[in-house]
């Protein structure tokens, strides 16, 4: 289990290992969804227009990527 401590100011370090998981860089948006006693954390993926698959979210994996790379 990976830990962290909040602050006084209600802010904690988001520990490196999570970062790596979810690919984190300086700038990037995080969403936090409750489900009963827990929440999830999730990296914003921010599809611009001229992506034709920014509305389907379950075609969002790597694998996908890969596949549809080149069409």
């Amino acid at each position: 289990m990976i830990t962290s401590k909040l602050t006084s100011k209600a802010q904690t370090t988001i520990p490196q290992p999570v970062r790596a998981a979810l690919r984190l860089v300086e700038g990037d948006e995080l969403a936090y969804e409750i489900d009963g006693g827990r929440v999830i954390l999730t990296k914003v993926i921010e599809r611009g227009a001229e992506d034709p698959f920014g509305a389907f979210a379950e075609w969002s994996g790597d694998a996908d990527r890969k596949a549809y790379a080149k069409l």
